[in-house]
């Protein structure tokens, strides 16, 4: 449990960058080093955290708890990884408010995006050899790639690859029976008062956190209808809380803590935090216990190979995304460079060392 904790907490703390590079963090420190589990289980539950709604990577950091410690561990892993992520949002939650302005983020953000790019192609690396498991599935995860980068939901790309290679490995003979599908995205009513209670509040982001797929760039888009369009939110505001979200190390879904205390001050922040990470937690109690099972599935294990493969071909699109966005001059580019060569030529590295590399170097090169 100690173990668990110190882990948990500290990539918390050093975790930047959104779910595609917490994930390689993770996959460095619990299969690489730690080996607590094996490459390919880890694989199973990467992709079983894409099936549900909520934060990614704060799933799969519960996921690894339950395998560590059980309930105790469930809990205590993401508690821990949230934590750092939310007292630092609500620090500048709370200057914010008093001063009405951010500080100025930009050199340390112009730094850490180069790096981070590095840090997620060194992890998904090892993740592609594992989840390529036979020419079929080398093909959809190149097609994954393209409809990826072309703009498709991912949800629609997960769901789609699973239950298309599930159908075609039907067709031949011997094949398992049966087959299960996964949960679908509920649709819930949204409609709010001008002026918000605590405990609208917390429905507001219970609702949001039960029935959210996609990344933190997808919360925003459910925000600005929940909240800005109703007049709960100014949409500064909420372009502000996007800046932290992406600043503070640890979930982007903390950002709510930001927008909450807008609304509510602490007991706002509190609720709103509260509400959208509760369902990860009771989402994933109810899947982990059933991974190792479904895995035993013929059918299920065929869904769950193309869905891992989906999930790869994600993660790498939206890495392509962020060189696009911030690799685009000479320091970016050697930022980018340096950390992939220390990455790939020293692989037992910590992440988190690269990513404070690249926000020291992109501070004092964003100087010159």
């Amino acid at each position: 449990m100690k173990e668990l904790a110190t882990l948990f907490f500290r990539l918390g703390f050093t975790a930047f960058g959104g779910p595609a590079v917490h994930i390689a963090m993770m996959q460095e420190e619990v299969v690489t080093k730690r080996k607590w589990m094996t490459h390919d289980h880890f694989l199973d539950l990467v992709g079983a955290t894409n099936l549900i709604p909520g934060p990614n990577s704060t799933e799969l950091a519960i996921h690894i708890g339950h395998e560590r410690a059980g309930w105790r561990g469930l809990l205590l892993a993401g508690v821990c990884f949230i934590f750092p992520a939310v007292v630092l949002t609500a620090c500048l939650a709370w200057l914010y408010k008093r001063y009405g302005t951010l500080p100025d983020l930009q050199p340390y953000l112009y730094g850490i995006k180069p790096a981070i790019i590095a840090v997620v192609l060194s992890a998904v690396f090892p993740l592609a050899k594992r989840s390529f498991k036979s020419v079929e599935l080398a093909i959809a995860g190149l097609v994954v790639l393209v409809l990826s980068l072309a703009g498709c939901n991912e949800i629609y790309l997960m769901f789609g690859t699973g239950l298309t290679y599930l159908a075609w490995k039907r067709v031949g003979p011997g094949r398992g029976k049966g087959s299960l599908f996964p949960l679908t995205l509920l649709k819930l009513p949204s409609t709010v008062l001008v002026s918000a209670s605590n405990a609208q509040l917390f429905w507001i982001f219970l609702k949001i956190g039960a029935v959210l797929y996609g990344s933190g760039y997808v919360l925003f888009a459910f925000l600005d209808t929940e909240l800005v369009a109703t007049g709960l939110l100014s949409r500064q505001q909420l372009i502000d809380a996007i800046a932290v979200g992406q600043f503070t190390p640890g979930p982007v879904f903390s950002a709510v803590t930001f927008i909450g205390y807008q609304i509510g001050d602490w007991s706002g922040a509190m609720v709103a935090t509260l509400g959208v990470f509760l369902p990860s937690f009771v989402f994933v109690a109810m899947l982990n216990p059933l991974v190792r099972r479904l895995r035993n599935s013929v059918g299920f294990s065929a869904f769950l190979d193309a869905v891992n493969v989906a999930s790869v071909a994600i993660i790498v699109a939206v890495c392509f995304d962020m060189a696009k966005a911030s690799v685009n001059d000479w320091r970016t580019i050697l930022i980018a460079f340096a950390g992939l060569l220390l990455t790939f030529r020293y692989p037992r590295i910590n992440s988190a060392w690269i990513v404070l590399g690249g926000a020291a170097a992109g501070f004092l090169l964003y100087l010159i």
